[in-house]
């Protein structure tokens, strides 16, 4: 095993440890760590079988404590390149169509890229475990192409779309060290309160009209 896949054994088992004393769940690590930066490795036997569903396990754990829908290998301190993700959908049907946001059951995906499997992109409000208390507007792909293997090794190429695609691809950019307010509308960035206030509606259409940003050509919602 070389340095590099070395430290990562180590950050898991640093994760997994703390986890042990901190009731089944990890620390997130927040914006300004350096590792939230970077591009992360992918898996390729750091750790055995067992370590590895441990940690899927204690990174599902964390995310439903935060709470969240989604959290990658950086989010709690380690270069891997893993996500799990996990949406119960909405409870408010016109949000859930017309954000297309349907319930979608856990998956924990190893070695995940994507590409967009439509021009159409769509711009909600989305926020992130690792920037606590703020959201913005984020145009993506209506539908994207997931690529990545399981817990098992078994390849995955599927398409994902709406809301879950959105999930998604926000996790699979954190892999490359890209955060969401990196393809923000940054006009848009709003407190947790403010969106909850004033942004609560299924669109952005008035978001877009009185704080003075775009929405994605052809964007009807």
């Amino acid at each position: 095993m070389n340095d590099a896949d070395a430290l990562i054994a180590t950050q898991i088992r640093s994760v997994l440890a703390a986890a042990e004393t901190g009731g089944g769940v990890a620390p997130i690590v927040e914006a300004g760590d350096p590792i939230l930066r970077s591009v992360t490795r992918p898996f390729d036997g750091q750790v055995d079988d067992a370590e590895l569903a441990q940690l899927a396990e204690v990174m599902r754990a964390t995310m439903l404590a935060a709470p969240g829908v989604g959290l990658a290998g950086p989010q709690v301190g380690i270069g891997l390149s893993m996500f799990v993700a996990e949406d119960p959908g909405s409870l408010d049907p016109e949000t859930a169509e017309v954000r297309q946001r349907t319930p979608m059951p856990l998956r924990v995906v190893l070695n995940a890229d994507y590409t967009p499997a439509t021009s159409e992109d769509v711009a909600f409000f989305e926020g992130c475990l690792s920037i606590p208390g703020y959201q913005a507007v984020v145009a993506r792909p209506r539908e994207i192409e997931l690529r990545g293997q399981d817990l098992k090794g078994t390849p995955i190429a599927e398409v994902v779309s709406g809301w879950s695609a959105r999930i998604v691809a926000h996790e699979t950019d954190h892999l490359e060290g890209i955060m969401f307010l990196d393809k923000a509308e940054m006009r848009s960035l709003s407190t947790n309160t403010s969106v909850a206030r004033f942004w609560s509606q299924p669109s952005t259409q008035k978001a877009a009209a009185e704080l003075g940003f775009t929405l994605p050509s052809g964007m009807l919602m």
